[in-house]
C-alpha cells in the first residue's frame, strides 16, 4: 500500500491542501472525498457518529481513527482514548493534532482491553470480506473488558441490486453482495485496490450470535445505514 490516504491527511494538516481524494468501488462510479470533511468537528458529523460518541463509556479504542476526529472529541470530554489506524500518515496526523494515545497497527494486532470499541464510518469495512467476519468478531470480543461494548456502523446496500420490479438481483458466483473492491487515487497516483465490506444488520446479528455476542440496532438511518451495539 502507498498510503495515499495518509499522505492526503498529512498534506491537509501541513497546509498543503490543493485537491481532494477520488474514490470508486466495483459497484459505483468515481466520487470526490473532500479532505476537509475528514477533519470535521462533532457538529459536522452524521447523526450516527454523534449517537455513537454519546454512548461510549470507560476506556475507549478508536479503530480506523483517521485524522482523529472521534478520539479528539472524546479526549476533550474527559475520556481516555487510544487511536489506531493501519495508515501511518493518519496516525501521524492524530499525533500532530494532539491525540494522547495512538498506535500505527491493524485491529488484529491490538492486544489491550477496553470498555468501548468504536468502529465508525462503515466500521464493518475493516472486515474486508464476509468470510473474515468471525475472525474479527472473535478478536474484538477478546479486547472487551467485562461489561464492555462494541459500537459499529454500516449500510445495507441491497437496494443497489434491486430491479425495477423490486426484486433482488445477485450473482451467486460473486459471494456476498456487500463485498466490494475499493479504489482510491490522490494527486494522479492510484492506491492498491482493497477489499471493503458493507454488511446488512441481519447478517451482523447472526454473526455476532455465532461469536457469543449480543447485538442490537441502536439507530437506523434514512439511507440504509445503521448503528449497532455488541456486547458479550
Amino acid at each position: 500500500m502507498k498510503d495515499l490516504f495518509g499522505t492526503a491527511l498529512l498534506d491537509y494538516q501541513n497546509n498543503n491542501y490543493t485537491e481532494d481524494i477520488i474514490t470508486s468501488t466495483s459497484i459505483s462510479e468515481e466520487d470526490t472525498l473532500p479532505i476537509p470533511y475528514l477533519f470535521r468537528s462533532f457538529d459536522a458529523m452524521p447523526f450516527i457518529e454523534q449517537e455513537a460518541l454519546s454512548l461510549v463509556k470507560g476506556a475507549i479504542l478508536d479503530v480506523g481513527a483517521g485524522a482523529g476526529n472521534h478520539s479528539l472529541y472524546l479526549q476533550n470530554n474527559g475520556f481516555t482514548v487510544k487511536a489506531i489506524d493501519s495508515s501511518k500518515g493518519a496516525i501521524r496526523v492524530c499525533e500532530l493534532r494532539g491525540v494522547n494515545h495512538f498506535a500505527h497497527i491493524a485491529l488484529l494486532e491490538e492486544t489491550e482491553t477496553f470498555d468501548t470499541i468504536l468502529l465508525l464510518m462503515n466500521g464493518t469495512g475493516i472486515f474486508q470480506t464476509f468470510q473474515n467476519i468471525p475472525k474479527y468478531l472473535k478478536h474484538l470480543k477478546s479486547l472487551l473488558n467485562p461489561g464492555g461494548q462494541i459500537l459499529i456502523d454500516s449500510s445495507d446496500i441491497t437496494y443497489m441490486f434491486e430491479d425495477e420490479d423490486g426484486g433482488f438481483w445477485q450473482d451467486l458466483h460473486q459471494g456476498y453482495h456487500g463485498e466490494v473492491d475499493y479504489f482510491l487515487s490522490y494527486k494522479d497516483e492510484e492506491e492498491v485496490p482493497m477489499k471493503w465490506l458493507y454488511l446488512d444488520f441481519s447478517s451482523l446479528h447472526i454473526a455476532a450470535a455465532s461469536a457469543g455476542l449480543y447485538c442490537e440496532m441502536v439507530h437506523e438511518g434514512e439511507h440504509f445505514d445503521y448503528l449497532a451495539r455488541l456486547w458479550g
